[in-house]
């Protein structure tokens, strides 16, 4: 096959798993689109399925073979010629998936998905182009006006219930002048809010001589960059130093993603954790004492193995004291090639979904009176979109992450993808209902 033909087929790509995952899929999709091919929304017309999967949790791989099977589907139809399965599901069984699913022409380690244009270029029979270096180029799969500047691969965190490392391997920094780069690109196509992600964005270039700070201090010098969000920092090394900047420096979100996971010393330890009950008081009371500008999210596991009824009920009554503002609760997966795996006093499941339940139902009264006593306060929001079904608009403050957190519904006639001063007047189910100032 001649290059020409190649160019006239159309690409569909699922995008599946966390928001690192969904760079590593960006990155890809620029280099297809610079490549020539066409790229498309609609999986009815592609003759190229890619499938960028997550394998952290069952759930995970449930839905990505799910999308493997879809796209199978399509191939057996006549419509897809080729499939290519990338992200984390190939590293965990590689040899397994060759096996069950021979119908996928192609599985791509993500450490390799700057030669996506070689693999194609093999499976339809043609000359191999040069393989192109890895480029801070991307298509962006969010809303135009927010991107996730992902700013580290792998973590060496060790916890005892998660599987990332053997995946992704040990952390590793990416280059701050590469950081840089990418992130004056894509301001200078429109994006105006960045969500820094990494498995661990504290431990930012411990590996290459620099540190989280370094990089924020290079990012708000970003003209027409207005925000800065931080995603997953581990409690251990969120210091004054790094809050003070949060608090002082106007383009930083006054937001923090914590994982705390647990509150009971045993667990903790049992998770593999660095912190105790104690650090995590503390820095919970210096946050809300000395920072409280700054709102606190985070999540937890129940169920974990050996979790007592008791340490349960610790978990609730700590999550009553701190009144944390945005929560994510997961139960516990018992995942292959992790140390938690081979743990004794494994919980049964209907304990966990019991759990589950109780401690959502609980944080969502919490949630409730903390959005009740934001009721009257104003707020900097971006217009995020425009939902026909319902006419009226999304938006979100500095205080609420893309997808994960409360939204702001707006009945004003305003522009999606800018800013507006939004006092808070009334809470719903779905979000606060805010006017424009």
């Amino acid at each position: 096959m001649n290059r020409e033909i190649l160019l006239q087929k159309k690409v569909f790509a699922f995008s599946l798993g966390c928001d690192k995952n969904r760079v590593d899929l960006e990155h890809l999709l620029y280099l297809l689109k610079e490549y020539g091919l066409k790229l498309t929304n609609n999986i009815d017309e592609a003759e190229i399925i890619f499938i960028n999967t997550c394998a952290f949790i069952e759930p995970a791989r449930v839905e990505a073979i799910d999308a493997i099977l879809t796209a199978i589907n399509m191939k057996k139809q006549g419509i897809a010629e080729k499939i290519i399965v990338g992200g984390c599901l190939p590293q965990r069984n590689l040899d397994e998936l060759k096996e069950s699913l021979p119908e996928v022409d192609y599985f791509i380690d993500f450490k390799k998905n700057n030669e996506i244009i070689n693999v194609l270029e093999n499976l339809y029979d043609m000359k191999q182009s040069k393989v192109v270096e890895c480029t801070t180029k991307r298509v962006l799969t969010t809303l135009p006006h927010y991107a996730y500047l992902k700013i580290s691969d792998g973590c060496s965190n060790s916890c005892a219930y998660c599987a990332i490392p053997r995946i992704r391997g040990r952390y590793r920094s990416i280059p701050l002048d590469d950081l840089i780069k990418e992130a004056k690109e894509l301001v200078t196509n429109g994006v105006k809010e960045l969500i820094l992600v990494a498995q661990d964005v504290t431990r930012y270039g411990i590996d290459i001589g620099t540190n989280l700070l370094e990089l924020l201090k290079e990012l708000v010098k970003i003209k027409d960059l207005q925000w800065i969000r931080l995603h997953y920092l581990y409690p251990e090394l969120v210091n004054d130093e790094l809050l003070n900047f949060i608090k002082n420096e106007e383009k930083i979100c006054k937001y923090v993603d914590i994982p705390l996971q647990h509150i009971d010393d045993i667990v903790l330890k049992n998770m593999n954790r660095r912190s105790s009950e104690t650090d995590l008081r503390e820095l919970i009371k210096k946050l809300k004492t000395k920072y409280p500008e700054i709102s606190i999210r985070s999540t937890f596991i129940v169920g974990f193995p050996g979790e007592t009824r008791k340490q349960f009920k610790k978990l609730c009554n700590f999550l009553k004291e701190a009144k944390l503002d945005n929560v994510g609760f997961f139960p516990y997966y018992r995942e292959p090639n992790t140390k938690s795996y081979f743990y004794k006093k494994q919980i049964p499941e209907y304990i966990k979904r019991r759990r589950l339940k109780k401690i959502q139902n609980l944080q969502g009264d919490i949630a409730l009176f903390n959005n009740i006593t934001k009721i009257g306060e104003v707020h900097k929001a971006i217009i995020d979109y425009y939902d026909e079904v319902n006419n009226y608009f999304i938006a979100r403050t500095e205080f609420c992450s893309p997808d994960v957190d409360f939204c702001v519904i707006i009945k004003d006639e305003v522009k999606v993808g800018e800013f507006y001063n939004v006092e808070i007047v009334d809470i719903s189910p779905i979000g606060y209902k805010g006017v424009v100032k």
